[in-house]
C-alpha cells in the first residue's frame, strides 16, 4: 500500500495520514480487493477549488472485503508531478 500511495503522488505525510485512516477498516477482513479509482471517480466528483491549482492530485480507494485471497492483475498507477500551488484530496469508500 504505502509503495502504491508513493508512486500515486502523496508525500509521507499524506500517506501516513491516508493509512492511519484505512489501516483499521482493512484489517477487520482476511482479504481486501483494493483498486484505485481515477477517471472513474474524477469524472464524476467534480472539483472545483479557486484560486485554481496548478496541480491537483486526487487519490480515491475503492476496496471490497473479501474471504479468500483473488488473483488479479497489477494496477498500472500513473505518476503524478506537483507543480506550484498542488491540491491534494485523499479518500475511498467499501463496494458492497
Amino acid at each position: 500500500m504505502e509503495d502504491a500511495l508513493a508512486r500515486l503522488g502523496l508525500n509521507r505525510r499524506e500517506a501516513n495520514e491516508f493509512l492511519v485512516y484505512w489501516l483499521p477498516r482493512l484489517e477487520q477482513n482476511p482479504y481486501n480487493l483494493i483498486s484505485f479509482q481515477s477517471d472513474a471517480y474524477t469524472d464524476h466528483a467534480v472539483l472545483t477549488v479557486t484560486p485554481e491549482p496548478d496541480s491537483v492530485l486526487r487519490v480515491f480507494m475503492a476496496w471490497k472485503p473479501l474471504e479468500s485471497p483473488a488473483e488479479i492483475p497489477l494496477q498500472d498507477l500513473p505518476a503524478f508531478s506537483r507543480n506550484g500551488f498542488a491540491v491534494v484530496e485523499w479518500g475511498g469508500a467499501e463496494v458492497r
